[in-house]
């Protein structure tokens, strides 16, 4: 088997659509796919290095590196790691075609057909545990669950569990706190034998109250004394069971979920 790399200095989504659609071009090979988003600084492409040689080191063949890295002083140290890197897009089929020693099959349309159906049917999978298990429904299956996310209502937990399925087929349920959690200042019951992993949301007050004033305008719900006051009990909350949290006050729905992804310690599906 061998090592492929996703590395960019944002998300890693448009790198690694681009990455597997040149790879679909060639049936029968297998591959490990690792993605490392948000290298944006020498430290991190680095270590980005660091890793992709020992990856090559492994599995005694030179890693593929598909890169959007905007900065050359990042794509030059990445390159130090003795890895095919391919850099472009309109250059990734001839390169990869000299380093795998194949022709490319040059058919159209397999990026988003089923190239990979063990991969898409975990990506359907995951979707319908995501739906299965939102809002707090059927904690019992939190088992089986890679991420279970907490936080306040309107702070992005079921788009991020959806989109957590879609593009990299991780099973992501999540748990909305209400008042009583919040006052308690400790987990529910339902998370406590699942708590390492558990991640939570947070998004700044003003935030929340925009977003609760397109849903319920005018609301106690949506009041910026009610959103601080949540947001405050919260942290606390985070705070007293050493809950990873991240904020996403200026972050996408892309952004959270690549994030949360390349915090877990195993291979794209």
């Amino acid at each position: 088997m061998r090592t492929v790399f996703f590395v960019s200095d944002r998300t890693g989504i448009t790198v690694e659509a681009m990455g597997r659609s040149v790879l679909s071009q060639f049936e029968g090979e297998d591959f490990r796919r690792v993605r490392l988003p948000f290298i944006d600084t020498l430290d991190k492409a680095r270590a980005a290095a660091a890793e992709v040689r020992a990856a090559g080191a492994a599995d005694g063949a030179r890693p593929l590196v598909f890169s959007t890295l905007l900065d050359p002083a990042l794509r030059a140290a990445l390159a130090e790691s003795g890895c095919a890197l391919f850099d472009f897009f309109e250059a990734f089929i001839g390169p990869v075609e000299n380093e795998l020693q194949r022709a490319p099959t040059h058919a159209p349309g397999r990026t988003h057909g089923l190239a990979d159906p063990a991969a898409y049917a975990r990506r359907m999978e995951a979707l319908r545990y995501a739906l299965r298990t939102d809002d707090g429904v059927a904690t019992d299956d939190y088992r089986d669950a890679e991420l279970i996310l907490v936080g306040v209502s309107r702070s992005g937990k079921t788009p991020t569990c959806l989109y957590l399925a879609l593009q990299y087929g991780l099973f992501a349920a999540n748990y909305p706190l209400t008042d009583e959690d919040l006052e308690a200042g400790e987990l529910p019951a339902a998370l406590v034998p699942v708590r390492e992993r558990v991640r939570g949301l947070v998004v700044t007050a003003e935030r929340l109250h925009r977003l609760r004033q397109e849903r319920r305008p005018n609301s106690p719900y949506a009041e910026l004394a009610q959103c601080q006051r949540e947001v405050r009990l919260l942290q606390r909350l985070y705070r007293a069971e050493r809950i990873p949290a991240l904020d996403v006050s200026a972050m996408s729905v892309e952004e959270i979920a690549a994030t949360l992804a390349a915090s877990l310690a195993r291979p794209l599906r």
